[in-house]
């Protein structure tokens, strides 16, 4: 019995992998967009740090602002900006899926670059605009 089992085995085919696989940009942005969605998990936990200084006292909140305000927080916020929009965009993106549209490859490929062009254009957009704002 044990046998027939291995046998059975040896006989299956082998599921592809990475391996096997060309990259390409829509595989790279699954991958992207699970990354995206732990660093917005990450992320909101800088938001609650936010929150919880200013509800602790204006010397901490003022620490924590100086913070975000270096240029290592401000990265962090550009950075946590960035995987927001792409993040978002990428929801879309499967949305339009989900309701079984977009299957093309050249629907795939065009919503796929759309989506990384598209999230580097309005996280640059918006920075610039809340710059202006600022100033």
């Amino acid at each position: 019995m044990a046998e027939t089992k291995q046998a059975a085995r040896a006989q299956r085919p082998l599921s592809p992998h990475l391996q096997i696989y060309r990259p390409m940009l829509s595989m790279t942005m699954s991958i992207t967009h699970r990354i995206t969605g732990v660093a917005l998990y990450a992320g909101s936990l800088l938001l609650v740090w936010w929150f919880a200084a200013a509800a602790q006292s204006d010397a901490y909140f003022d620490l924590v602002q100086a913070f975000f305000a270096h240029w290592f927080g401000r990265l962090i916020l550009f950075g946590f900006t960035w995987a927001l929009i792409h993040h978002a965009l990428g929801g879309l993106r499967h949305f339009v899926w989900d309701m079984g549209k977009g299957f093309k490859l050249t629907s795939v490929e065009w919503m796929v670059r759309a989506n990384l062009v598209g999230s580097i254009v309005l996280t640059l957009l918006l920075w610039a605009v809340a710059y202006g704002v600022k100033s």
